[in-house]
């Protein structure tokens, strides 16, 4: 079990692909996995996950789908709300 409170896996919200990134990377983590060990599980090179990680490429949603079963996770799409400190942004504002 993690040990630090930010090891938990918990429903995020993301919105850009660096955040997708950024969630995947963190997904492992908590799961213990190497970039290696989730590329043998997922059927993936290691240097694709990691260049994944980095943002330096976007995966395709074939690769995300693989991504995200070989870490025990769903997608789930929700309707977007606005709230304080939440402004309703156009697509030119998240991409």
């Amino acid at each position: 079990m993690p040990s630090e409170p930010d090891m938990v896996l918990r429903p995020q919200r993301t919105r850009s692909a660096p955040e997708l990134a950024e969630a995947l990377r963190h997904a492992r983590k908590v799961r213990g996995l190497t970039q290696t060990a989730l590329a043998k599980v997922a059927g993936i090179r290691a240097h694709h996950i990691s260049r994944i990680e980095s943002g330096a490429v976007k995966p395709n949603i074939d690769t995300l789908f693989v991504l995200l079963s070989a870490l025990g996770l769903d997608l789930t799409l929700s309707a977007r709300d606005s709230g304080p400190g939440d402004p309703d942004k156009g697509i030119e504002d998240i991409f």
